[in-house]
């Protein structure tokens, strides 16, 4: 696909879309990691001269109806004090004339106020295209959704690519899925095995080890005959669990081995943690984190890893006494000699909790596209630039 330097961008109207979808609190951006990992094509394009035009979704607001909470306003604050230059906010740059000068920027407001973006309306795929020069896609967390402003757009435009940060996300995930050195390990958290079977059973085809986190994990454990106690777990996924395990054995490839657990009676942040071992667990236990035990061998495991894929923590690490097995495994892989990708929220929030955003080879600013690229879906953002890159060259 086009890339950013395969266009001159000197006095071009450029259009990025972005993802600038932060968690806000008060007026107040909460986690910045977002707006900072799109400052690279946002500064390429200003560097270069272009008449820079920046979008993004915030939240899920109602399409067709302003609201402050959703406003784009603290984003622009935080693009003022990092490009250290006043940015004006378009609130209806759909229908409102607007004038952005050559290495300025302006930022276009929630394109989801936008009606028809979420359902890709062509009238307003070709407003948006009308207004720049070259449509730049750097929202690789929004690449998996057929929207106006992600794929529309650029069915219309005269010329479009992928920005740095989009390129980035891609060459990652390509290089950990598509060619991965082994051994290959994937860590998979989540409190649901419907809502990741899919994963799951890609993944099987793929790794060495598998290692499961969260309800997830509880399910597999009663699966391979544990007893988990009062545990969350899916009980209508059993038989689904036994098929992925049977799909790693055939293979040479496994689940780690648990030995213990760390449990509770509830889900509570003053529940005192107690370590048992596996064999030992009572009908009213639940479990929210792996034991220091079964971590040594998935620590030890992981220090050999040449790949290693995480989404998803291994416990309840929002509680401290339940956050050994992730903060030890966020170590574990940020010590290991392989190629690291991490992506999802929870991983990401884990990350900053323990310090350890920096250890990680590749950090993924997408959710949803991270998971639907790794379960083997073509995005149709991925389709779009492809195809309009081949008809332009």
């Amino acid at each position: 696909m086009n890339q950013l330097q395969d266009f001159d961008l000197k006095n071009k109207k450029v259009f990025i879309r972005a993802d600038l979808n932060v968690p806000i609190k008060s007026g107040k951006i909460t986690s910045s990691q977002r707006i900072e990992s799109s400052l690279a094509t946002i500064n390429y394009c200003l560097k270069a001269g272009a008449k820079v035009m920046v979008t993004s979704h915030l939240g899920r607001p109602k399409e067709g109806e302003y609201n402050p909470e959703f406003s784009l306003e603290p984003v622009v604050q935080f693009l003022e004090n990092h490009l250290n230059k006043k940015i004006n906010l378009i609130k209806d740059w759909t229908t409102q004339s607007f004038d952005v000068d050559a290495g300025e920027i302006v930022v276009l407001e929630n394109c989801r106020f936008n009606v028809g973006e979420s359902d890709n309306n062509e009238n307003l795929a070709k407003k948006y295209a009308a207004l720049t020069d070259i449509f730049v896609m750097d929202a690789f967390g929004t690449a998996h959704r057929k929207q106006a402003s992600t794929y529309g757009i650029a069915q219309f435009c005269p010329k479009v690519c992928a920005g740095q940060l989009f390129y980035s996300e891609l060459a990652a995930l390509e290089k950990v899925m598509t060619n991965p050195k082994s051994p290959m390990v994937a860590i998979v958290g989540g409190s649901k095995v419907s809502t990741k079977l899919s994963i799951l059973d890609s993944l099987a085809d793929k790794v060495d080890q598998l290692i499961l986190g969260g309800g997830i994990a509880n399910t597999f454990l009663k699966a391979q005959g544990f007893n988990i106690g009062n545990s969350l777990h899916e009980n209508d996924f059993i038989d689904s669990a036994k098929k992925i395990i049977q799909k790693l054995e055939s293979r040479g490839a496994s689940l780690p081995l648990v030995t213990d657990v760390v449990c509770g009676k509830q889900l509570n942040e003053n529940e005192i943690a107690v370590k048992k071992n596996i064999n030992d667990l009572e009908p009213t236990d639940m479990i929210f984190d792996l034991g220091p035990e079964t971590m040594k061998g998935i620590t030890q495991n992981l220090k050999q890893s040449k790949t290693i894929l995480w989404n998803g923590p291994i416990g309840v690490f929002e509680f401290d006494q339940f956050s050994k097995g992730t903060e030890t495994l966020a170590h574990a892989i940020a010590n290991s000699i392989g190629f690291s990708l991490a992506g999802g929220g929870d991983t990401i929030a884990a990350l900053e909790k323990f310090g350890m955003i920096k250890n990680i080879s590749y950090i993924s600013t997408a959710g949803g596209a991270f998971l639907e690229f790794v379960e083997g879906k073509k995005l149709p953002a991925i389709e779009i630039l492809e195809k309009r890159s081949t008809i332009e060259h």
